[in-house]
């Protein structure tokens, strides 16, 4: 501040600049303070400096930079991938490469389509789910709450998981309260346990289970996703439900994980006025914990039981 305060009494120009200066404790996490700074000479050697906090404006900055770094970085993987099989397809079929035996060709070509299959079908993934999370993040209201029966949520979790859990075979199995009722999208509700059901097997071992167990009163529902995985560490347990962040990331591209899941389920929870949690040891499994309201939005709260209060004294009574 000394330095642009000094530059603008010898130049007598206005200038600004805009700041990050760390601030918390030394060796311990920065958190940056956004600082815009604006010096104008006022004639006979003063300089008025003006201050404003921008930190949030900093802070949003720094998370859209981020979310395009890591959208390029997770377009880049499935694309190149899919110009180098395109590549590899075309010279299979040449009909004017020399073979000796064409059966063999047509195994390779069989083998690379099917490759650009899977990488298709992950690139859209990425593409749906990059939609879904800024639409969850936008500005839009969300569409009037709906009573949303949990066992049916459930139901049709267990429908669209059934092939990935059979193909590993995993038994998913329900358990819990029937009957309860939370509010909102179910469309939503239904993508985010989905998310949680698809995590759980993706993140098994085969031939394990994972357990989805329902529970709730007056105020909260509960659905809860166990597996038998290989658990997440306790420093990413923090992170774990930031965009792109893999706890494992060799894992999460072998089973064609975007990062985007775990982000998705907190904003619809945080949405419906609930929250996502999780608890997790290294190879001991994970549980993963949506809590959503059990009223409606503007369900009006009971009163409190009323208690009569006893008169005081007559002078009290005529003050």
């Amino acid at each position: 501040m000394r330095t642009l305060a000094g530059q603008v009494r010898r130049t007598g120009v206005r200038r600004e600049v805009e700041l990050d200066l760390p601030r918390g404790r030394e060796g311990g996490p920065q958190s940056p303070l956004g600082v815009h700074l604006r010096a104008v000479a006022l004639g006979g050697s003063f300089v008025s400096v003006e201050a404003a906090d921008v930190t949030e404006s900093h802070r949003v900055d720094r998370v859209r930079r981020d979310f395009v770094a890591n959208v390029s970085h997770e377009l880049k993987t499935p694309i190149g991938a899919l110009q180098l099989l395109a590549e590899a397809l075309l010279d299979a079929t040449d009909p004017d490469s020399v073979t000796t035996d064409p059966a063999e060709d047509v195994a390779a070509a069989r083998r690379f389509a099917e490759r650009i299959q899977s990488e298709s079908t992950r690139l859209g993934r990425l593409v749906n789910e990059l939609l879904e999370l800024t639409r969850l993040q936008g500005a839009e209201p969300l569409p009037a709450p709906e009573p949303v029966a949990v066992d049916w949520v459930v139901a049709e979790v267990i429908d669209r998981t059934r092939t990935a859990a059979s193909a590993r075979d995993i038994e998913v199995y329900v358990s819990g309260a029937r009957g309860l009722t939370v509010y909102g999208s179910d469309s939503q509700i239904a993508t985010a346990v989905a998310n949680l059901v698809e995590n759980a097997i993706a993140y098994s071992a085969e031939h394990t289970k994972v357990d989805v167990v329902t529970r709730g009163d007056d105020e909260y529902v509960e659905i809860a996703v166990t597996d038998q995985g290989i658990g997440i560490g306790p420093s990413d347990l923090d992170r774990i439900f930031e965009r792109f962040y893999r706890a494992d990331q060799a894992r999460s591209r072998a089973t064609g994980g975007t990062g985007l899941g775990l982000a998705i389920v907190k904003h619809i929870a945080t949405n419906h006025g609930g929250r996502v949690e999780v608890t997790s040891r290294l190879g001991g499994g994970s549980t993963f914990t949506i809590r959503l309201p059990a009223r409606p939005p503007d369900a009006v709260l009971p009163l409190p039981p009323s208690v009569e209060i006893e008169a005081g004294p007559a002078e009290l009574r005529q003050a």
